[in-house]
C-alpha cells in the first residue's frame, strides 16, 4: 500500500471517548465509509488512536501516506479537569485578588443545600501569587507591573516545579498591554514555561469566568502539548503526511499549533462532533427540530439541532459537582454547541445505596476495567451489563466480533447488586436499564422544556455505543414518535467530524445602550476583530463572517446570546435587531417585555470556512427484489421493559437490509458498533441511506 501523499482524496476521523475510540475512513471514491472502533487507552491515548487509524486504513486498503487530512476529537482536556489530572499550574493576578479563583460568584447554585459543595479551584492557594499592577475598567494604566517582582517570582515557580502559568489581571479585558507585558517577562525569565493570558482565551467581562477559562487553559496546556506532538510523531512514522486539524468545542476545527495553544477550547470537541453528525442527518434525510440522542461509555448528551443548526452557547460548565445543577460547575467563556451532558453511559456503575435504593452513576468503569463482562478485572455491574443480560448485545458481535462478552461474569457481577435488594440478577438488570433511561428522560425533559418547547415535537437521533440501544424506551418516555438510527450509528461522532469546518471566534466588551449606540464604533470595533481573526487564521480568506451580540433587558443581571443581521449596522436596523432579541427572550423565557431598553455587553464575531461536503450515496431500492419475507439473521430471548417474561425476538444485520425494507417489533437491529431495539409495538423502515427509522408508539404500552 504506497502511493503519493494526498492522491487519494481520503480523509480520517478520529474520536476519544471514555470507553471507545471510534476511528471513521472516508474513501471518496465510492462514498464508502470504513470504520474501527478500539478501546481507549488512557495512560497513552496515542497507542489506541493509530491502532484504530491503522485498523482503518488497511480495511480500507488505503496507505496512511494516501490520506489527505486527519480531523481528531478528545477527552483528554474534559478529563484532565475532571479528575483533577492537569499540570502543576500557578496563578499570576492583580494583588488583592488572588482568592477571586475561589470565591467564585455570589449566587448559590442551591440556596436550601447547607452543605452546597463548590467547585474547588485548579490551583491551590500557595500557587496563587498577587503581584503589583493595576488597570480601570476604561482600559487606563493606574498601576504597571514590577519586572523586579516578575522575575523574583519566576524564580520560585522554577524552583517549586511549576510547569504553566495563567495571568489573570483585573479589567485587563479593556487593555491587555499588563498582562502581555507580564507573560513577556515570565517567557524570558523561565524559559520552557506554559504561559495563557486570560485574555488571547476570552477578552471579556466577568472576572472569575475569564479566570477560571484561562486557569483551566493553563492546566490543561502541558498534557495536550505532549499529547499532540507524541500522535504527531506516531502519524510520521507511520507514513501520515496529510493535514492535521482538531475539532473545538464550537463545532470549528484549528490547526495543531492553535490546539496546542488553546486546549480549553477543546473540551467538547467530541460532543460538539456529535452534535454536527445530527445536523448532517437531518439534512441527508429533511429532517427538523431534532433532539440528538449520544450514549457512549462514560456519558450521555442531548443536543438540539433547529433548522439544521446545532444551538451554539457562549458559555458552558465543566466539572459539576451536581450532576444537573447550573452554577455547580467551572464555567468557562468559550463558545460551545450547547449540550446536556448526563453521567449516564454503558460503563456506569450500578448499586445500592444507603437507603437500600438501586443508583446507576454517575461514576464509570471507563474502558479500565470496563464492565465486568468485558473481561479486563472489572467486577461492578454496569449498564452494559445489565444490557447483556437483558438480550439486547450479542456476546459474540460485539464491536463487530472483536471484543467477546462474558456472560458469566455479567451474571455474577449483577448478583451482587440484586442480592442486598433480594432480586434475581434478570429483575435487577431491568431495573438498571429503567433508572438509567428514567434519569436521561428527565434531564432531557428539563433541557427541552427550559427552551420553550415540548419533547413530542421533535424527532430524534440516537448514536454512540448505547444511544441505539436506549433510544426507543427513552423516546416513548419523553413522547417522541420517530427515531433515526443512522447505518454507523455506532460512530457518528465521528462521522460529524467528517462534516465540520474551520471557525475562529472573537469576542469585545463594550457596554452601551442598543438604542444610543454609536454604530460607526461598532463597525469600527467589528473591523478590528475581523483583522484580528485573520491574523490568527491567515487562510482565512472568502471565509463566512457571523457577527452576534450578548444582551439583556438594562438592569439585568445576564445576557442572551443573539445574532445581528448580515451587512452594515446602523439606527435605521434598529428594529431587526430589537424583533431578534425579543424572539430570542421569547424562546428562552416563554415571555418578553416589548418596549423595554436593551443594554448590549459583548459583540461577538465567527469566521466560519466553507463546510467539506460529505456525499453518502443513496443505495438502490433492493426491496422489491426480495423473494419472500425479509429474513432475520438469528433469534435470542430478549427482556423489555414491563414484561415479566423474556421472548423469543429477531435479530436483523444492519449491513444486510436493503432500501424499503420494513418491519414490525420487538426485534433488534444489530450493527458493528451498536444494536438497535425496536420494542413491542414499534416497527421500522430503512429509509435511501441504510438508515433506520424507528416508529415508537404514542404511549407505553405492556403486555401482562
Amino acid at each position: 500500500m504506497t502511493g503519493v501523499a494526498g492522491d487519494s482524496g481520503a480523509r480520517l476521523a478520529v474520536d476519544i471517548g471514555g470507553t471507545f475510540t471510534d476511528v471513521v475512513l472516508l474513501d471518496p471514491s465510492s462514498g464508502r465509509l470504513v470504520v474501527a472502533k478500539v478501546l481507549t487507552t488512557p495512560d497513552e491515548p496515542a497507542s489506541g488512536v493509530m491502532l484504530g487509524v491503522v485498523q482503518a486504513a488497511r480495511r480500507a486498503d488505503i496507505a496512511l501516506d494516501r490520506i489527505d487530512e486527519m480531523i481528531h476529537a478528545t477527552t483528554l482536556v474534559t478529563n484532565a479537569v475532571i479528575e483533577r489530572k492537569g499540570a502543576a499550574t500557578a496563578l499570576v493576578t492583580t494583588r488583592g485578588f488572588r482568592d477571586l479563583a475561589q470565591m467564585g460568584r455570589e449566587t448559590s447554585y442551591d440556596s436550601y443545600d447547607l452543605a452546597l459543595r463548590l467547585p474547588p479551584p485548579l490551583v491551590e492557594r500557595h500557587w496563587r501569587f498577587g503581584v503589583k499592577e493595576r488597570m480601570s475598567g476604561r482600559g487606563e494604566s493606574l498601576e504597571p507591573p514590577d519586572e523586579t517582582e516578575i522575575r523574583t517570582l519566576c524564580a520560585r515557580l522554577l524552583d517549586e516545579g511549576v510547569q504553566s502559568v495563567a495571568v489573570c489581571f483585573l479589567n485587563a479585558f479593556s487593555n491587555v498591554a499588563h498582562e502581555q507585558q507580564v507573560a513577556r517577562w515570565i517567557a524570558d525569565a523561565a524559559p520552557g514555561m506554559h504561559i495563557t493570558t486570560s485574555t488571547e482565551v476570552s477578552r471579556e467581562l466577568r472576572e472569575y469566568e475569564r479566570f477560571t477559562t484561562a486557569l483551566v487553559n493553563a492546566y490543561t496546556k502541558p498534557i495536550t502539548v505532549a499529547y499532540l506532538t507524541r500522535l504527531q510523531e506516531r502519524l510520521d512514522e507511520d507514513g501520515f503526511r496529510g493535514t492535521f486539524r482538531m475539532m473545538q468545542s464550537n463545532g470549528g476545527l484549528v490547526n495543531a499549533a492553535a490546539a496546542q495553544a488553546f486546549p480549553v477550547r477543546l473540551i467538547e470537541s467530541g460532543p460538539a462532533a456529535g452534535a454536527l453528525a445530527v445536523a448532517y442527518y437531518c439534512q441527508l434525510t429533511g429532517m427538523h427540530n431534532v433532539v440528538g440522542f449520544d450514549l457512549g461509555g462514560t456519558t450521555a448528551k442531548i443536543c438540539i439541532v433547529d433548522e439544521l443548526k446545532p444551538w451554539i452557547t457562549p458559555e458552558f460548565e465543566v466539572a459539576r459537582e451536581a450532576r444537573f445543577k447550573k452554577g455547580s460547575g467551572l464555567p468557562l467563556l468559550i463558545p460551545s454547541v450547547d449540550l446536556l451532558e448526563i453521567g449516564a453511559g454503558g460503563g456506569s456503575i450500578a448499586r445500592v445505596d444507603e437507603l437500600g435504593l438501586l443508583k446507576v452513576g454517575p461514576d464509570s468503569a471507563s474502558s479500565r476495567p470496563g464492565p465486568a463482562c468485558y473481561a479486563l478485572g472489572g467486577e461492578q455491574a454496569t449498564v452494559t451489563d445489565a444490557n447483556l443480560r437483558l438480550g439486547y448485545l450479542n456476546p459474540e458481535h460485539f464491536a463487530g466480533g472483536e471484543i467477546r462478552l462474558d456472560a458469566a461474569a455479567a451474571g455474577a457481577a449483577l448478583d451482587r447488586v440484586a442480592q442486598p435488594l433480594g432480586l434475581d440478577r434478570d429483575t435487577v438488570a431491568g431495573g438498571i436499564f429503567e433508572v438509567v433511561n428514567e434519569s436521561m428522560a428527565s434531564a432531557a425533559r428539563v433541557h427541552i422544556t427550559e427552551s420553550g418547547r415540548n419533547p413530542s415535537a421533535f424527532a430524534m437521533v440516537a448514536f454512540g455505543g448505547g444511544g441505539p440501544i436506549h433510544a426507543f424506551d427513552l423516546a416513548s418516555r419523553l413522547g417522541i414518535a420517530t427515531v433515526l438510527i443512522p447505518l454507523h450509528g455506532g460512530v457518528a461522532s465521528a462521522v460529524g467530524l467528517l462534516t465540520s469546518s474551520t471557525r475562529l471566534d472573537v469576542i469585545r466588551t463594550k457596554g452601551c445602550m442598543l438604542r444610543s449606540t454609536d454604530w460607526s464604533i461598532v463597525e469600527g470595533l467589528f473591523a478590528q476583530m475581523v483583522a484580528e481573526a485573520h491574523e490568527q487564521m491567515p487562510q482565512a480568506s472568502g471565509f463566512a463572517l457571523e457577527r452576534s451580540i450578548d444582551a439583556r433587558y438594562a438592569g439585568q443581571g445576564f445576557q442572551l446570546h443573539v445574532p445581528l443581521p448580515d451587512g452594515a449596522l446602523s439606527a435605521q436596523r434598529l428594529p431587526e435587531i430589537e424583533a431578534a432579541f425579543l424572539d430570542v427572550y421569547q424562546r428562552t423565557f416563554g415571555k418578553s417585555l416589548a418596549g423595554m431598553a436593551i443594554e448590549v455587553l459583548n459583540w461577538r464575531l465567527s469566521l466560519v470556512g466553507p463546510a467539506p461536503q460529505l456525499f453518502l450515496p443513496a443505495q438502490p431500492d433492493q426491496a422489491h427484489s426480495r423473494t419472500g419475507k425479509l429474513a432475520p439473521h438469528h433469534h435470542r430471548p430478549v427482556r423489555f421493559p414491563g414484561r415479566a417474561q423474556a421472548q423469543e425476538c429477531a435479530v436483523y444485520r444492519h449491513d444486510a437490509l436493503s432500501v424499503g425494507d420494513r418491519m414490525a417489533g420487538p426485534c433488534l437491529v444489530e450493527q458493528r458498533e451498536s444494536t438497535a431495539v425496536v420494542g413491542p409495538g414499534g416497527s421500522f423502515e430503512v429509509d435511501a441511506f441504510l438508515n433506520l427509522i424507528i416508529h415508537v408508539p404514542p404511549a407505553r404500552t405492556h403486555d401482562a
